[in-house]
């Protein structure tokens, strides 16, 4: 999310041998939808695409309610479950990838509505998120590679609800409900499992600010988004000056300050 100032999915079970099976959405239906809904019923969205597409998802797609995947027929061998398994986690992680697709194509919000020209998205946002994490210097207590991966997830649910920003004039607790019912949508994608239990954790951990590492990476967060401000300002001659604003005597740690005092001195010898 960049600014300046319910009800769960429907899950399908069904009874087979005495066990639940969930169904979850094919991909490719779920795409297209995905393009022409809008932002202001997140929930009913959710809830129209897993219940129209489960009808039509492949055996590959199915989850135990448990998270755990179907299991061979009796009557099969070992090669045949282990084929399967292997088959339905390709499947499960194209699905999940293809939906992460739209993080590339959506802009962030913020740079559309200040008519910046060829705005980045929200991808190229958490990339170089990922870079700060990557080279920043080594803290005491801080896990870097945590923050890398917390840094290319942390905005991972706006593939689904799009960049809710304070000008949308949502409330706090709504964007929230929204973003966590997106992404629960989305680890049921991914399949479930120890992978899409650690993208949740790290999304909610940031969410919560709840760690050094979330600490860090929303002051991350910020730097990126004042230096592209600085970039469209030297670029576009664009005056940005409300995004420094908004971001102000924010920054939690003293990698958030130096690098924003950095950029502030750079902006400040421009003008």
């Amino acid at each position: 999310m960049m600014g300046t100032g319910g009800s769960r999915a429907l899950l399908l079970c069904k009874s087979s041998s005495s066990s639940l099976v969930l169904l979850l959405p094919s991909f490719s239906s779920t795409q297209q939808r995905l393009k022409s809904l809008t932002l202001r019923s997140p929930s009913l969205r959710l809830r129209r695409l897993m219940a129209t597409d489960a009808s039509s998802s492949s055996p590959s797609s199915l989850t135990s309610c448990d998270g755990a995947k179907p299991t061979a027929s009796s009557n099969g061998d070992g090669a045949a479950a282990s084929s399967s398994t292997s088959s339905t986690s390709a499947s499960s992680a194209i699905d999940f990838l293809s939906l992460c697709h739209r993080l590339k194509t959506t802009k962030r919000a913020g740079w559309v509505r200040r008519d910046v020209v060829d705005p980045e998205s929200v991808a190229d946002h958490m990339y170089r998120m990922g870079l700060m994490a990557l080279i920043s210097s080594d803290i005491p207590g801080v896990d870097r590679e945590k923050c890398i991966k917390m840094a290319i997830v942390h905005d991972i649910a706006e593939a689904i609800v799009g960049d809710i920003t304070p000008s949308d004039g949502v409330p706090k607790e709504e964007k929230s409900r929204r973003e966590q019912e997106a992404l629960d949508h989305m680890c049921k994608l991914l399949g479930g499992g120890s992978r899409a239990k650690e993208v949740g954790d790290l999304w909610m951990e940031y969410e919560e600010n709840a760690s050094p590492e979330a600490k860090l990476v929303k002051d991350f967060d910020k730097v990126e988004m004042i230096l592209q401000a600085l970039e469209y300002e030297n670029e576009q001659g664009k005056d940005l000056d409300e995004f420094f604003r908004s971001t102000a005597g924010k920054f939690q740690t003293e990698t958030g300050k130096a690098w924003a005092s950095e950029i502030a001195s750079r902006r400040q010898k421009k003008n």
